[in-house]
């Protein structure tokens, strides 16, 4: 996904971005209308610079870690800011709040498996005595 001689360049095309990181121009475009990338028009032609690639790789953590997109757009704000404080303060909160959504359903998992193996034991024990 990273690619050296990508991270040495001042310009990329829509279709490098998509390329580079495996997503689509379309979904390139959906983030740049919610405004979480702003890349410069040459005539019809969307030119990103170092500051969107960067953006994107932001995006693209967030959303592998399951932010939503509202989380990752107020961390860009932070980010833009240059407010280090901020910046890390807000990432603490998003990932407390994340860890605890995510360690509440393996909890919830772990109770339906176990509800789930006591049908089936049960399930299989009546078919064994021949049901």
């Amino acid at each position: 996904m990273n690619r050296p001689e990508a991270d040495n360049r001042d310009l990329y095309a829509i279709a490098d971005l998509a390329r580079e990181f495996g997503i689509s121009t379309r979904a390139i475009r959906f983030y740049e209308s919610k405004g979480l990338i702003s890349p410069e028009r040459v005539g019809g032609t969307r030119v990103f610079r170092r500051r969107d690639r960067a953006r994107l790789i932001l995006i693209l953590r967030g959303k592998r870690l399951g932010f939503s997109l509202r989380d990752i757009s107020e961390y860009l704000s932070l980010y833009d800011a240059h407010s280090q404080t901020a910046q890390v303060s807000k990432l603490v909160e998003m990932v407390d709040r994340r860890v605890a959504l995510l360690e509440g359903q393996a909890a919830d998992l772990q109770t339906t498996l176990a509800e789930l193996r006591e049908i089936w034991k049960l399930a299989t024990e009546r078919l064994a005595q021949g049901a």
